[in-house]
């Protein structure tokens, strides 16, 4: 009877390893550059992380239950290699954070009618500015260098907390898109809810997105954001364009970019132009090289200017020596550059 017992357990246990597949994998990027900004107060040398991408560790697990049927997790966290910290914004001379798993922290549920996805997690508002920025939204030329949400006060410019996401199947002849809604928790400027929805196929991409961030604790009034972007690929080229809006309290914040990718070989030129205006106004040009060592390494160079007009007081890479109310009044200049290298693994 025993053994009957146990030779059951035992059928049972290979059993559900056929039927559940699992795996976890660590993966992320390390990237470094040298850096330069010179505003009107000087000019600052760095070692600076996320000159090409963001830097990040990642652990990332996917059991197959059959069916189609897929339980997942991703624990995505920032990391500083210039200091060893846990964080990408380590003031200089600071000591390192510890690690934390604020860039992505979800676990999913995803079958051939889509995913939902809990905790915290881009904003279908930013997938804009990073999908269609050949920059990806880091570095001295990105274009979020001249936006700023309008208030200050809204946290969900690039992710949310306590969110619940459900994302579109694929196989929908190139559709895709996302609806996430987040709670606030008592906390100022968390709670939102938006929608993106876009078409891929061939060399088109184009995608829109909406989301209001509701007026919460100190807010004066709701923040609400929409966008729009493309790229189309005409093979020597890469177009990209997109455009932003973001309102809170009678207050607009209009921003756009238009940027061409060159490819030649194992190297790629990007050219960018982009303008922001409501009451901060400025313009920002940036050029860059990235040559590829391989398909997980590259080293590249970029360059921006950053033109501000009276009362903007926007900079290169969003670092530097601060401008005082004098120099912001009367409008000034940021200039950035980096070299450096990105390595994926």
């Amino acid at each position: 009877m025993k053994r009957s017992l146990l030779a059951m357990a035992a059928l049972m246990a290979v059993a559900g390893a056929a039927s559940a597949q699992s795996s976890v994998t660590i993966g992320g990027i390390v990237d470094l550059a040298a850096r330069s900004v010179k505003n009107p107060g000087g000019e600052v040398k760095t070692l600076s992380p996320e000159g090409a991408a963001s830097n990040r560790l990642i652990f990332r697990g996917v059991e197959d239950m059959g069916g189609g049927l897929r339980a997942s997790f991703w624990l995505e966290a920032a990391i500083a290699p210039d200091t060893g910290g846990g964080s990408a914004n380590v003031a200089p001379g600071a000591t390192p954070g510890g690690l934390t798993w604020t860039r992505r922290s979800t676990v999913s549920l995803s079958g051939n009618w889509g995913e939902i996805r809990l905790g915290r997690d881009y904003t279908p508002t930013f997938w804009t500015h990073t999908l269609f920025d050949p920059y990806n939204t880091v570095g001295v030329a990105a274009q979020n260098n001249i936006i700023a949400i309008p208030g200050g006060l809204a946290t969900t410019l690039v992710r949310a907390d306590n969110s619940i996401g459900y994302f579109l199947p694929g196989g929908l002849g190139g559709i895709y898109g996302q609806f996430n809604v987040a709670a606030g928790e008592g906390r100022t400027g968390n709670k939102y809810i938006g929608g993106r929805i876009g078409y891929a196929a061939g060399p088109l991409n184009i995608a829109f997105a909406y989301g209001i961030t509701d007026k919460t604790g100190t807010m004066v009034d709701d923040v609400k954001a929409y966008n729009f972007g493309g790229s189309y690929d005409l093979g020597f080229m890469r177009l990209l364009g997109q455009y932003h809006s973001y309102k809170y309290s009678g207050s607009e914040l209009k921003n756009y970019t238009v940027a061409g990718v060159i490819p030649f070989g194992a190297s790629s030129i990007k050219l960018t132009y982009g303008k922001t205006s409501d009451f901060r106004k400025a313009t920002q040009i940036g050029v860059g090289y990235q040559y590829d060592l391989s398909k997980r390494t590259a080293l590249y160079a970029t360059a921006s200017q950053v033109d501000n007009e009276a009362g903007s007081g926007f900079t290169a890479s969003g670092s530097g020596i601060a401008p005082t109310a004098a120099q912001i009044a009367r409008g000034f200049k940021s200039t950035g550059y980096e070299f450096g290298m990105r390595h994926s693994f």
